[in-house]
């Protein structure tokens, strides 16, 4: 218990003692006036009374207020665990949509590099057939200094140059 709860209830032991001990002073009748009238009655008794019923008043509004905390309290919390519920369901909206987000990144990389990757394969290609043209370009370009220098070679000796069957190139006789 708590320690206003202990010091309420040893209060009320030591008045309970006190009117036991004195209950032939409490009950002793006495002349009360109450201003516009006097009445015989017992002056403890009245003050006993009093303090009783000051007693009960006191305890129904600690009572009063103690159940009205407590039902705030309660409002309060399921009041927080909506809010916290309604925290919970954004929170795992925001992941879902930064997974979905992601997800889309990761698709739009992908095409992306597929068309990259298309694209430097063509590129590729293309520069494939240059080069192979090109190559073709100065085969040709080399096989005709070397006839050139054939028939220059051949004027100078004085002989015909001939083809060869057998790999196609001009050789002397």
């Amino acid at each position: 218990m708590r320690f206003r709860t202990i010091l309420l209830v040893l209060a009320i032991v030591l008045v309970s003692a006190f009117v036991a001990l004195n209950v032939d002073e409490f009950t002793r009748i006495s002349t009360l006036s109450l201003g516009f009238t006097t009445i015989q009655v017992s002056l403890g008794l009245v003050m006993l009374v009093l303090l009783i019923a000051t007693l009960v008043i006191f305890l129904g509004s600690t009572l009063y207020m103690q159940s009205r905390n407590v039902l705030e309290a309660r409002t309060h919390t399921r009041e927080l665990n909506a809010q916290r519920e309604l925290a919970d369901k954004a929170e795992a909206s925001r992941f879902t949509e930064l997974r979905a987000y992601l997800e889309a990144q990761v698709v739009a990389e992908q095409q992306r590099e597929t068309a990259l990757g298309t694209v430097l394969a063509d590129r590729f290609a293309q520069q494939q057939q240059v080069l192979l043209a090109r190559m073709e370009q100065m085969d040709n370009t080399l096989a005709a200094y070397m006839g050139e220098l054939e028939e220059r070679l051949a004027q100078r000796t004085g002989a015909a140059p001939y083809l060869s069957a057998e790999n196609g190139n001009t050789a002397l006789r």
